[in-house]
């Protein structure tokens, strides 16, 4: 039998970490055999026991903190394996501005599907096995992600090269103008991505959402144009910009056995036929909110206001035609 490919060992392992950590109760080697497919595929009982000794040291080389306790207080000649999410989480980290620059973007490449197939898979059986969950667990090999703002390519490569933007930024309330900005910054915040800079109209220095950046992300004049402060603190910023405005209301069609989270929220719900629910809503974000709507697919209709109604549109048609939406002028 071939050596299994680098790729395919990362993967075994990444298995291995998101199962021993998904559990509350330790795992004997029986149940961690038939959660992780990799070790399904063992040609036998002792291939499997090499490959998961292998895998044990592996994981503590990296400095991964694995457990093994008693599966039954009353048996203790059955002993189990599991990560201490506490143990294994990272401490508090403080990295300089230009650090902070790249591992915001690099985290970019995680995206959605990092828990896609055989990881998935493993999930699904220890639910099945019953196996009691310890909540939140996953959220380090899970990182919520998103980068489908169409600015995020042109505002990180300024960001990165120290190049001023100009770019139309729409407000809570569906205005657009036009900003300058020398960004220093691109950054996640509660899964929402922002450009932090200078504003060369205001003269300070102010956040921007990138998903409220509306048209193309122009670039003006060369590299390496000003220098990010010492000092700067992004994600400080993003907080102190972060001021919704009243709640606005909002009537909304939602298919029959979906938008669940909608309707919980809803200040009144009404049938409409039998296919669709109209719900008042009340939101404060207009662009946040049409993202959350297009998350719902054609389960979901925006009846008033035509700015959300708008707002949804644009971003349908961002997805139907990304060549067109990310385009950088220069």
């Amino acid at each position: 039998m071939s050596a299994p490919t680098p790729a395919a060992k990362t993967e075994r392992l990444l298995n291995l970490v998101i199962c021993l950590l998904y559990t509350r109760q330790p795992l004997s080697k029986q149940r961690i055999r038939q959660a992780v497919p990799q070790y399904g595929s063992a040609s036998s009982d002792e291939a499997f026991d090499r490959m998961f000794e292998r895998d044990k040291d592996e994981l503590r080389d990296l400095g991964i903190p694995l457990r093994i306790e008693v599966v039954d207080p009353l048996f203790d000649d059955e002993t189990g394996y599991r990560i201490d999410r506490r143990e294994y989480a990272l401490p508090d980290i403080h990295f300089e501005p230009d650090e902070l620059a790249v591992l915001g973007l690099a985290s970019r490449t995680w995206q959605q599907a990092s828990l896609a197939g055989p990881a998935a898979s493993a999930l699904r059986k220890l639910e099945a096995a019953d196996v009691q969950r310890d909540e939140g667990t996953l959220v380090g090999l899970e990182p919520r992600v998103r980068t489908a703002e169409p600015a995020f390519p042109a505002m990180k490569d300024a960001a990165l090269a120290r190049r001023q933007v100009d770019f139309g930024y729409r407000k809570p309330d569906g205005a657009v103008g036009r900003r300058r900005l020398q960004p220093w910054t691109v950054t996640n915040w509660h899964g929402r991505w922002y450009v932090a800079g200078f504003d060369l109209d205001r003269e300070a220095p102010r956040v921007f959402r990138l998903g409220r950046v509306d048209g193309a992300v122009k670039t003006v004049g060369g590299p390496d144009a000003y220098e990010v402060p010492a000092d700067h603190d992004p994600i400080a910023m993003i907080q102190g910009s972060e001021v919704e405005r009243e709640p606005q209301p909002a009537i909304l069609h939602v298919r029959t056995g979906s938008g669940n989270a909608l309707r919980r929220r809803a200040r009144t719900a009404g049938e409409v036929d039998d296919t669709w629910t109209q719900i008042d809503i009340d939101y404060t974000d207009t662009e946040i909110f049409a993202e959350q709507i297009v998350g719902y697919g054609p389960a979901v209709r925006v009846i008033q206001p035509a700015d959300l109604r708008d707002a949804v549109i644009r971003r349908l048609r961002a997805i139907l035609e990304p060549d067109r939406t990310t385009e950088q002028e220069r």
